[in-house]
């Protein structure tokens, strides 16, 4: 994987981006996409799906990319493209809308410490991607992109109470299959 080494180097290849360069579009790809095909099966919570995402975010990104005005990190700033792009089309698809399913997750239980520490890096990112989409979309939102209930009620359309609620069943839902893991 070739790395964007210095903000020079990086300024340099987003201009020859912007220019239509294909080599500086191709270097940026290759330094990219390891980074967010993660992000993108993260939320799309299938890979087939992701690497769709994935594509789509780099046509966002080459197409956009002479808004970046080189103020704070351009990795924070492409990162909220492919994060935007997952959740257009996670809204294409439906897949946010709040239904009565997510009133079935009642009272489950809290797993013992040592079901926690048997529980790999890979399988919970596994058990991430089983999340139904909308407890999915808001526990990333949340635990790994740092967005605020505020900032995700924006973005998805949603009340901020909603926003939690969806948070504490996704964690709620993950406990429960932690839970039935251990057993």
């Amino acid at each position: 994987m070739q790395q964007i080494d210095s903000i020079l180097h990086l300024r340099e290849l987003i201009d020859d981006c912007i220019k239509g360069d294909r080599k500086a579009q191709r270097t940026m790809y290759e330094s990219l996409a390891p980074r967010f095909y993660p992000v993108c099966i993260r939320y799309m919570g299938d890979r087939n799906a992701a690497q769709d995402a994935l594509q789509d975010g780099f046509i966002t990104l080459f197409t956009k990319m002479n808004e970046y005005k080189g103020e704070g990190s351009f990795e924070g700033w492409a990162r909220k493209i492919f994060v935007r792009t997952c959740l257009m089309e996670l809204r294409r698809k439906d897949a946010l809308k709040m239904s009565g399913d997510i009133e079935q997750i009642r009272s489950l239980s809290v797993p013992g410490k040592k079901a926690l520490e048997d529980l790999g890096y890979n399988e919970l990112l596994a058990l991430i991607e089983t999340l139904p989409a909308k407890y999915r979309t808001v526990f990333n939102l949340t635990v790994f992109d740092g967005f605020s209930h505020k900032e995700i009620s924006t973005l998805l359309g949603i009340s901020e109470v909603s926003s939690r609620t969806l948070l504490s069943r996704a964690r709620s839902w993950l406990q429960d299959k932690i839970n039935q893991m251990s057993k």
